[in-house]
């Protein structure tokens, strides 16, 4: 797994997808592939009324990724230093056996470049000190980024107070 998290609170989440927006602006991606979006959740009732959860999905960033043991020209790679799963797009030949490869569909075809894209954290914005590009758009902060270990303690936490209220 990478030492990486990003969580979503989907209660803050309005499903304005600037998330989404933000990391195909920042992977300079056409309308096609979504390395990152929300997916509606619903609707449910919840007080008598329907309520639809949004939910973020993205790369999870697996400790032993499918989409890296199927890649014949390893183009897709697993950064030793932090676990991030990238594709070098260098050596992508297109053969889209990584997108068949994952079980989660986070590998997607763009078909302007005729390769695989996916979500790898925005590790240049991440090298350069910065948040990935669809944590900094989110108007709500719903979503975070921070180390595993970081990011479950505000989970507990979040849990904790919720489960207080009650």
């Amino acid at each position: 797994m990478s030492i990486y998290y990003l969580s979503q609170d989907n209660k803050r989440c309005i499903s304005c997808r600037a998330c989404q927006v933000q990391c195909k602006v920042n992977k300079r991606l056409g309308v096609g592939p979504k390395p990152s979006q929300i997916v509606e959740v619903g609707p449910v009732e919840r007080e008598d009324s329907p309520q639809a959860n949004y939910v973020f999905l993205s790369c999870f960033h697996c400790e032993n990724p499918w989409c890296v043991a199927a890649c014949p020209n390893g183009a897709m790679q697993k950064r030793f230093k932090d676990g991030i799963v990238y594709i070098n797009h260098d050596l992508c030949a297109g053969c889209k056996s990584c997108i068949v490869a994952c079980p989660w569909g986070a590998p997607q075809w763009d078909e302007q470049r005729g390769k695989a894209v996916k979500c790898d954290y925005c590790k240049d914005r991440l090298d350069a000190g910065l948040r990935p590009a669809c944590v900094t758009a989110c108007p709500t902060d719903s979503l975070k980024f921070d180390t595993a270990n970081k990011t479950e303690n505000i989970k507990r936490n979040r849990y904790a107070k919720e489960i207080s209220n009650i």
